[in-house]
């Protein structure tokens, strides 16, 4: 588990722009300030991904994640929040102030609120959400550990934030908030 000071640290990386790799629920992940657009296209070229797939956004609470998304309905909401914290996805309507760098070329945005212990700690000590996509380069597997995650971006990392994997064998499920569809397994 990581110290109140690596957070710390890390919170400092997130504000400066880098890009940092932390464990989540199921693999590693890259993150940075979700609305830094700076940051999100370092990170989007690091991975080599296209910025039209959009990226998941996570969070502490819903209140980091609320500017982001639009509620289409009070049962699609209480759906995922039921859910809360915890490891699953919801693709929202994104709300207009979304940032067009997270949604990609969709009208949607996919948010978590994390219960992984090291992800909602650097949401806390960061004061917002930060952008959470899987330890790889596009089309790879994700790095299963830190050292992996070092190998693969040395340098390109302003910090390496340590803990635990949450259990999950894989990137979280992603379920659309609208219908309730499983959209990734």
């Amino acid at each position: 588990m990581a110290s109140a000071l690596q957070l710390a640290a890390a919170a400092r990386a997130l504000a400066a722009g880098g890009i940092i790799a932390y464990p989540t629920e199921g693999v590693w992940g890259l993150g940075c300030d979700a609305y830094n657009a700076g940051a999100v296209s370092r990170l989007l070229q690091l991975k080599r991904r296209d910025w039209r797939k959009g990226l998941i956004v996570v969070g502490a609470d819903f209140e980091q994640l609320r500017p982001l998304l639009r509620a289409p309905s009070r049962s699609a909401l209480r759906r995922a929040l039921a859910g809360w914290p915890g490891p699953i996805t919801w693709v929202f309507p994104a709300a207009p102030a979304a940032p067009p760098w997270l949604t990609g070329a969709h009208g949607s945005i996919a948010v978590r609120v994390t219960a992984h212990a090291v992800a909602g700690g650097l949401c806390r000590a960061f004061g917002a959400p930060i952008v959470s996509t899987s330890a790889n380069r596009s089309g790879q597997p994700p790095a299963t550990g830190a050292a992996a995650v070092r190998r693969r971006f040395g340098d390109a990392l302003a910090a390496v934030v340590p803990g635990a994997l949450g259990g999950l064998s894989r990137p979280t499920p992603v379920r659309d908030a609208v219908s309730g569809a499983l959209l990734r397994r």
